[in-house]
C-alpha cells in the first residue's frame, strides 16, 4: 500500500508529493521547493520516516513544479524522468523565471525519458502512466491501481482544470484526456492535484463545471 505526503511549496502553493510503502523506498513528484525552509520540511520527513529516494518524476515541467529538482539531484543524486515532450518546457524556465522574482536553480536534465504508455516500478509497488496532454503538451498523470490514487498534476482538481492559455496548452485535448481517460479510473480514487485539495474522480464527475 502506498502511502501519500504532500507539501505545499512556492509562491504558486504548488504541491509537491513523496510517495512511499512499506519497503522504505520513495518518489519525489513536482518538488516545487525554493526555499530552505521547504527544502528541510521535504528533507526531515524522509529523514523521519528513515525513507530512501529512489526516483524523481515530474508530471510536466512549468517552473512551480521543477523548482526543486537541482536539490533532489544534489541532496539524493536523482535526475527528473518525465516525457521529452515537456522538454522545450524545462528549457525555458530560465528565461522567465527572473521576470517573475523567482530564484531557480537550473534542473538537471533526465537521462532517461518516460513513454506515453506504460508503467514505473519502486519498492513493491507499481505507478501506471496516463498520457494527459492540454494543461501542457506532455503531461504524464501518474496512477496506483493498488491503492487507487492519481496524482493528477495541472490536469484536473477540486471543481476546476488545468488552464490551457499558457503556451502548449489546448482546451479541447484537455477535456479529452479527462474525459476518455482520467473518468474511465474508479469513482472512489483520490485525486491529489498539482495545487489545491484532493478529491475523487466521482465528484468530478458529477459536480466540475468544466465537465458537466
Amino acid at each position: 500500500m502506498i502511502q501519500v505526503k504532500s507539501f505545499v511549496c512556492n509562491p504558486y502553493q504548488e504541491n509537491t508529493y513523496i510517495l512511499f510503502d512499506e519497503s522504505g523506498e520513495c518518489v519525489i513528484i513536482d518538488p516545487g521547493m525554493n526555499n530552505g525552509a521547504e527544502q528541510n520540511a521535504v528533507f526531515n520527513f524522509i529523514s523521519e520516516q528513515k525513507l530512501k529516494p529512489v526516483l524523481l518524476l515530474n508530471t510536466h515541467c512549468h517552473i512551480d513544479h521543477v523548482l526543486g529538482n537541482k536539490w533532489v539531484q544534489d541532496t539524493y543524486g536523482l535526475k527528473p524522468q518525465f516525457h521529452k515532450g515537456e522538454l522545450p518546457l524545462l528549457t525555458a524556465v530560465p528565461s522567465y523565471a527572473p521576470q517573475q522574482g523567482i530564484p531557480y536553480e537550473i534542473s538537471p536534465l533526465p537521462e532517461k525519458f518516460l513513454p506515453e504508455v506504460g508503467s514505473i516500478t519502486f519498492g513493491n509497488s507499481t505507478l501506471e502512466l496516463i498520457f494527459s496532454p492540454g494543461h501542457s503538451p506532455a503531461h504524464l498523470c501518474f496512477y496506483s491501481k493498488g491503492s487507487n490514487f492519481l496524482i493528477a498534476g495541472d490536469v484536473l482538481f477540486y471543481g476546476s482544470i488545468g488552464r490551457t492559455d499558457l503556451p502548449g496548452g489546448n482546451f479541447d485535448q484537455l477535456i479529452k484526456n479527462i474525459r476518455e481517460k482520467l473518468f474511465l479510473l474508479p469513482d472512489d480514487c483520490t485525486v491529489y492535484p498539482g495545487h489545491g485539495p484532493a478529491t475523487v474522480i466521482g465528484y468530478e464527475k458529477q459536480h466540475n463545471p468544466f465537465l458537466k
